[in-house]
């Protein structure tokens, strides 16, 4: 039956009636109201639900875009206005202000001058592959030794998930002076996190085809299926997606987010899906951070896919980190700061003297970018020298994403060194219990999670 048929029989079908009282009801458009003005609220000042870090979706996003080399002037102009109505809860003015901030975000002038446009951008996994060069190892063995490092891997991404959660958003001298050094939960750990829903997710969509086949869209159509709710980049995404945006569309319009963390904090699920295969967890990777991220954000997805593909076959991790680097553009603004970061660790022998240099480095960036995050990953990586204890305690103390950058590298310790490797103490907490917020799986065992990904890696010959 074609749309106007159905329609036409519709309407057709209809009875007038007269409805009672109650039934004439615009209650709905109360409760719109109410939710669309709270959310416009959250967007000019907000709290992390599980560390209440401060956060401003709307000046970040200003700030991102001056990042990403555009001219920003006349958003930056309405930032007075728009607190001063947040302020005085005046929604009128400021659902006004902040279509006028989006619009001047959305249309900015390039600006020549940016160091930005001095780096080569990559907007598709072709042009990325003439760029780089991927180490071959040996095929890696599907046994049980395989299952168990992975699933010691998924642990330790929770664990670190659960550590950071409780202080992301922060500095490490904030962090320092309010906590002393961390070394573990400083709380009763909560699972409940962002971040992997996404990966849980493209889980999903591999399930449903295949771990070579899977396209970004398959992808983006099991986000909007199964994740009711977003941040930053993720959000615009998810919107795009609804009104059929599909990749790589709906991580490149009206979106200044899309070199932040979002897709390189999902990236070593693709790693343990190709264990030992830097080139097809890569191409993985791309596939996924499209869908919300471009050009330097897609990098930082596939920095952290190679990591997690190689740690099966590369225990040693400063060589660890020059093979990740090398599947990075050496031309590409990503690499300058990861590899910044790495120099740094080389050069210095505490690892607090080569931070601090990294944080004047990314002075500029917003803690949910992916440079500042990138820098904390190989840092703590570096320093850690493969023990889990003094690598957590190090991504602690870097601040900034902290959740994010202890899932994505503690798993990687966790497939290097097993379920030995990861202190009992922090297991116990834990369980085998991970809590989402994902649509039809609120509640799901770790060990089935890991045994899910296992059952969907591929023998490859690359």
């Amino acid at each position: 039956m074609k749309a106007w048929e159905k329609e036409r029989k519709t309407m057709d079908e209809a009875i007038p009636r007269i409805l009672t009282e109650e039934e004439q009801t615009w209650d709905f458009a109360q409760t719109l109201e109410e939710s669309g003005d709270t959310l416009m609220k959250l967007l000019w000042s907000s709290h992390v639900p599980g560390s209440y870090a401060p956060e401003s979706i709307m000046i970040a996003a200003i700030q991102s875009m001056e990042n990403r080399g555009y001219q920003v002037n006349q958003a930056e102009v309405l930032i007075k206005a728009g607190l001063k109505a947040l302020k005085k809860n005046d929604l009128v003015e400021l659902n006004k202000i902040s279509a006028q901030v989006w619009y001047e975000v959305n249309h900015a002038q390039k600006n020549e001058q940016a160091l930005y446009w001095t780096y080569k951008p990559y907007h598709d996994f072709e042009t990325y592959l003439t760029a780089v060069e991927f180490p071959n190892f040996k095929k890696v063995k599907k046994d049980s030794l395989l299952l168990d490092k992975i699933y010691a891997g998924w642990l330790a991404q929770i664990i670190g998930g659960a550590v950071g959660t409780a202080i992301e958003g922060y500095t490490t001298a904030a962090i320092k002076k309010a906590f002393g050094e961390v070394t573990g939960y400083i709380r009763k750990p909560n699972t409940l996190n962002d971040d992997i829903t996404f990966e849980l997710a493209l889980l999903k969509a591999v399930e449903a085809t295949s771990s070579k086949t899977v396209t970004s869209i398959d992808i983006a159509l099991h986000w909007i299926g199964y994740v009711p709710m977003a941040w930053s980049a993720e959000e615009i995404a998810l919107r795009n997606i609804r009104y059929g945006l599909f990749p790589p569309q709906s991580g490149r319009t009206n979106n200044p987010f899309s070199d932040w963390i979002g897709a390189q904090m999902r990236g070593v699920i693709c790693g343990l899906l190709f264990p030992g295969n830097a080139y097809e967890a890569a191409g993985l990777a791309w596939k996924d951070a499209v869908i919300s991220h471009d050009n330097n954000g897609a990098l930082g997805e596939v920095f952290n896919a190679v990591l997690a593909a190689l740690c099966f076959v590369e225990t040693d991790v400063e060589k660890l980190i020059e093979l990740s680097l090398k599947c990075i553009p050496k031309d590409s603004e990503y690499y300058y700061f990861a590899n910044l970061a790495f120099t740094y660790a080389k050069t210095h022998d505490q690892w607090e003297e080569a931070w601090a240099k990294c944080e004047r480095a990314f002075k500029e960036y917003n803690w949910i970018h992916v440079y500042p995050n990138a820098m904390a990953e190989i840092i703590a990586l570096y320093y850690g020298q493969g023990n889990f204890e003094k690598t957590l305690h190090i991504l602690a103390m870097a601040g900034q994403d902290v959740d994010c950058n202890a899932a994505q590298i503690l798993t990687i310790l966790g497939v290097m060194g097993g379920l030995k490797s990861i202190p009992q103490n922090l297991i116990e907490p834990i369980g085998d219990r991970l809590d989402t917020y994902l649509r039809q799986d609120r509640v799901l065992s770790i060990q089935t999670l890991a045994q899910r990904t296992y059952a969907c890696i591929e023998e490859s010959k690359k």
